[in-house]
């Protein structure tokens, strides 16, 4: 168990996929562009890149437009050469596959998950 004073150190938020692609020379990575709310100094929306292993469950094209669920504060990781600045929430739907977590109605990129 973890106390619930680190539990709060965890920063979940939704994301709405922007782009979505294949990463070359992996058959379970997708390379995700995902907009967090965050936006740049003129006010421009920014994206961030997550690299997810999820490309057996869905087709890039499946996930462009959708609302996810993802850890925002992760320290950046390095997969396949490509840094991932985030993590994605999903549940194991057994027989090792699985199910993003998103949510049920529209809610704009960078809402805080309480």
């Amino acid at each position: 168990m973890i106390a619930f004073d680190d539990f709060k150190k965890v920063e979940l938020r939704t994301a709405r996929v922007m782009k979505a692609k294949r990463v070359e020379g992996s058959e379970k990575l997708l390379r995700l562009e995902v907009d967090l709310g965050e936006r740049d100094a003129a006010g421009l929306p920014t994206v961030r890149q997550v690299i997810a292993g999820v490309a057996k469950e869905y087709a890039p094209e499946q996930l462009v437009g959708k609302t996810i669920i993802v850890v925002a504060n992760l320290q950046p990781r390095t997969l396949m050469k490509l840094e991932s600045n985030g993590m994605l929430l999903a549940a194991d739907a057994g027989d090792g596959k699985s199910v993003l977590l998103t949510t049920m109605e529209e809610v704009e990129p960078g809402a805080e998950i309480t």
